[in-house]
C-alpha cells in the first residue's frame, strides 16, 4: 500500500456491512449496475460498462456528474473501500473491482479479524470526503449540494463519537442539525414532540445520550438526563431562531455546521484501529493495553480513547518524529513510534510512544505523504499559517479546540481570557501526556533510563523539516485517572 491510502477500522453502528458490492455483481464485459454509496445511508445509481477495469477517476466523473458537483469541488471527495473491518481511500488510477478482489488479502495483511470474520466481509464502494482536501479550501464552497454531503458525514462522525467533543461543541451542533432538518420556527411543544419521535441519538453523540454510568443508572436516571438534554438542545435551537426578519439560508447553517467541526482537531482525519500501553497500577505492577483510534489528517496526529471519547495525545506534524517497526519475531506487532518532547522530574527528555497495530504501515505511510504535502506548500503554510488558521493547528494539548464554536481564531488569540477556557482539565481535546505509558529513551528495543536534552534531532530519520520544529506544551494536572 502506498502513503496516501488511508485505512481504519470502522464503526459497526455505521451500517455498511452486508450491502451489495462492486466485486459481488460485477462482470467485466457488459454493461452493470453498480451504487455507490454516501454518507447517510444513500446512494447514487450508475450504469457501468466493463466495470471490471473502470478506474476511480473515471466513476468521478460520472459520480459529479450524477451528484451535480462544480468542478470547483471535485477535489472535496474521494472513493472509499469501505467495510466494518478496514476502510481504505482509493487512488485515482485504483479500480475498485479489483481491490474488492483482493479484499480478504488487505484484511488479512492490516487487521487482527479473525478467519471467519474476513470470509464473511464484503466491502462497498463509498463516496466521502478526501483526506487530504485541506479545510481552508472547504468552507470557500457555497455548493449547497456539496455542503449538504460534507455536513452529512460530519454529523456522522460526530454522533459515532469518532470526533469527541465537549458539551458546548455537540449542544450547538445538535441544534444546528435541528434547525437544518426542522427549520427555526418551532415552538417548545412541537420541537419536544420532533425530538422524541426522531430520539435525541439522532442530534447528539449516543455515548451522550446513553451516559456512563452502567444500565442500572442509565435506566435510573434516563428520564431527567433525557430532559436535561432536551432542554439544552431547546435552548441553543432558540439562539439559531430568527428575533426579526427571515430565517437563515441552509447554506448558512451548513457553513456554520462544519466552522464548529473545524475547531475540533481531527476534523477530516483518516482513523485506524490500534492499542497502547496502559501504566502500570497496583502493587502487582499490572499493565495491559488500551483501544485508541489514531487519527491523521494533514495538519497533526491524534491518539483518542475510544471508551472515554477524549484524545490522549495530539501532535502537529513539527512536534514529531516518528517511525514505523515490522514484527521481529511471529506473534510480535507492528509498532509506530512517536517521539515528542516531555519532562521527566523537571529535566527536557524524549518522550516515545509506541502504537501497536497491524494499520502502523499505512500510518507511517499517510504520515510521511502529509509532511511532503506540508513541506511543498510554501513551508508549511498550510499547517502553521494558513488564513483559516483554526484551534487545530494548535497541539491538542495547547489549545483546547474553542469552547464557543469555533469562530477560527489563531493560537496567539488565545493568549487572553479565552486560554484558560481551552486549558482546562476537562475538555475532551485537550492532551493528557500524563495518563500515557511512554518511555523516555529507546536503544535496540529495550528501554533504558537515560535523559537527555531537548531533541535537537531524533534517533528517527523520519521528521518533519527542522526549522518547522516547535515545542509540545504540556498542560499541568491533565491527567484524568
Amino acid at each position: 500500500m502506498e502513503g496516501d491510502e488511508c485505512g481504519y477500522r470502522s464503526e459497526p453502528s455505521d451500517g455498511l456491512s452486508q450491502r451489495g458490492s462492486v466485486a459481488s455483481s460485477a462482470t467485466l464485459s457488459r454493461a452493470q449496475d453498480v451504487l455507490i454509496y454516501l454518507v447517510g445511508d444513500s446512494a447514487v445509481h450508475l450504469c457501468v460498462e466493463g466495470v471490471g477495469g473502470v478506474s476511480v477517476q473515471e466513476l468521478g466523473r460520472s459520480v459529479r456528474e450524477a451528484l451535480h458537483i462544480p468542478d470547483s469541488a471535485q477535489d472535496a471527495f474521494a472513493f472509499w473501500l469501505c467495510s466494518p473491518l478496514l476502510e481504505l481511500q482509493l487512488k485515482p488510477r485504483h479500480q475498485p473491482y479489483k481491490l474488492c478482489r483482493q479484499w480478504q488479502d488487505l484484511l488479512y495483511r492490516f487487521t487482527e479479524a479473525s478467519e471467519e470474520d474476513i470470509s464473511q466481509d464484503e466491502p462497498c464502494l463509498q463516496y466521502r470526503r478526501n483526506v487530504f482536501f485541506p479545510k481552508s479550501k472547504e468552507l470557500q464552497l457555497d455548493d449547497d449540494g456539496v455542503l449538504r454531503l460534507l455536513y452529512e458525514e460530519a454529523k456522522s462522525n460526530i454522533l459515532l463519537g469518532r470526533y469527541p467533543c465537549d458539551p458546548e461543541h455537540w449542544t450547538g451542533l445538535g441544534a444546528l442539525s435541528l434547525a437544518l432538518d426542522e427549520g427555526t420556527s418551532l415552538d417548545r411543544q412541537k420541537l419536544t414532540s420532533v425530538i422524541r419521535e426522531k430520539k435525541l441519538s439522532s442530534f447528539l453523540p449516543a455515548h451522550v445520550v446513553l451516559g456512563s454510568g452502567g444500565l442500572f443508572s442509565t435506566l435510573r436516571g434516563r428520564g431527567s438526563r433525557q430532559a436535561g438534554l432536551e432542554q439544552n438542545l431547546f435552548d441553543e435551537h432558540r439562539k439559531i431562531s430568527p428575533s426579526a426578519g427571515s430565517a437563515p439560508e441552509p447554506s448558512h447553517l451548513l457553513h456554520q455546521y462544519l466552522k464548529t467541526c473545524h475547531s475540533l482537531p481531527y476534523y477530516g482525519c483518516a482513523f485506524f484501529s490500534a492499542e497502547i500501553d496502559k501504566p502500570v497500577q497496583g502493587i502487582l505492577h499490572r499493565g495491559g493495553r488500551k483501544a485508541v483510534n489514531v487519527g491523521i489528517s494533514l495538519e497533526g496526529v491524534y491518539v483518542m480513547d475510544i471508551k472515554e471519547k477524549h484524545v490522549l495525545l495530539g501532535l502537529r506534524f513539527s512536534e514529531l518524529s516518528w517511525d514505523h517497526s515490522y514484527p521481529e519475531e511471529e506473534g510480535d506487532s507492528h509498532i509506530l513510534w512517536l517521539e515528542f518532547d516531555g519532562e521527566e522530574a523537571g529535566t527536557p527528555v524524549n518522550k516515545l510512544l509506541k502504537i501497536f497495530s497491524k494499520q502502523a504501515e499505512l500510518m507511517s505511510g499517510l504520515i510521511e505523504f502529509c509532511v511532503e504535502l506540508m513541506a511543498a506548500s510554501e513551508g508549511g503554510a498550510a499547517a502553521g499559517t494558513d488564513g483559516e488558521a483554526s484551534p487545530s493547528q494548535q497541539p491538542a494539548g495547547q489549545d483546547g479546540g474553542g469552547g464557543d464554536g469555533g469562530d477560527g481564531g489563531d493560537g496567539k488569540e488565545g493568549r487572553g481570557g479565552r486560554r484558560g477556557k481551552l486549558r482546562r482539565q476537562n475538555s475532551v481535546v485537550c492532551s493528557r501526556v500524563h495518563s500515557l505509558n511512554t518511555i523516555s529513551y529507546v536503544d535496540n528495543g529495550k528501554e533504558i533510563k537515560r535523559l537527555k536534552p531537548k531533541r535537537a534531532a531524533s534517533f528517527f530519520t523520519r521528521q518533519a523539516p527542522a526549522p518547522m520544529y516547535s515545542a509540545v506544551q504540556v498542560v499541568e494536572s491533565l491527567e484524568q485517572g
